[in-house]
């Protein structure tokens, strides 16, 4: 007689192993991303329970968040037992993490340092496919006036427009100006036309009374600055 297989589902797990148990007993650190995660799409599928599915889609992100947040409705849908409700719950929740590094100290820092800029324009740039340049406005004591996304290229060349930028500086008065924009492709080297605007910026500026602070190469995993690196 063929024996029925049974899934051991996570109810049959002692309670301090159970993700929502854990996370109540030992907090939220305790847990690993596929037990966040097997929290959020709440269940599993015929086959596996909660958290083996879990393991499945982060497997299928090479096990990087990052990539997952990168993920369509329905790139999700292509992990066998992942409906449209879980790929949805697991992108809005995707989301509302972004959204939280976006929130803004309400006393602005003065940017001093080429970190606190990229740390700044982190959530503007962050998993971008396509190339854009911002600039950020300072006053006379480095604080944040206003930052403006002035440009948005393709997957790798953007365009920065010397009188656009000249023209939001004098609009808000400022003292300092930062250029940013992002290689999508994760190169942190200058190129020639990136070396040859950052001149020419700072040259007009000087002619307005305006400091150029420091150009910002963005990716992902770090910054490329030329005030550091000694061009400017």
């Amino acid at each position: 007689m063929e024996t029925e297989h049974k899934l051991q589902t996570i109810k049959s797990w002692a309670a301090e192993d159970r993700p929502r148990e854990k996370f109540i007993l030992k907090g939220a650190d305790s847990l690993s991303d596929a037990e966040l995660l097997a929290i959020l799409i709440g269940t599993g599928s015929r086959t596996m329970s909660a958290v083996d599915l879990a393991k499945l889609i982060l497997k299928n992100a090479d096990n990087e968040l990052q990539k997952l947040a990168k993920l369509s409705i329905k790139d999700l849908m292509k992990t066998k037992g992942v409906g449209e409700a879980k790929a949805i719950t697991i992108a809005a929740a995707l989301e509302l993490g972004k959204r939280r590094k976006e929130i803004v100290a309400t006393e602005k820092v003065p940017m001093i340092t080429a970190k606190l800029i990229y740390n700044h324009i982190k959530p503007h740039l962050y998993d971008l496919q396509h190339e854009e340049s911002w600039i950020i406005l300072l006053d006379r004591t480095l604080k944040e006036i206003k930052t403006i996304r002035i440009g948005i290229g393709g997957t790798s060349i953007t365009v920065i427009d010397p009188k656009i930028v000249f023209r939001h500086a004098l609009e808000n008065l400022a003292n300092f100006i930062v250029l940013v924009h992002n290689h999508p492709s994760g190169g942190l080297n200058p190129s020639t036309s990136d070396k040859a605007v950052t001149q020419k910026i700072k040259n007009g500026a000087a002619l307005l009374d305006i400091i150029l602070a420091d150009h910002l190469i963005f990716t992902n995993n770090g910054f490329y600055s030329f005030n550091d690196a000694g061009e400017l």
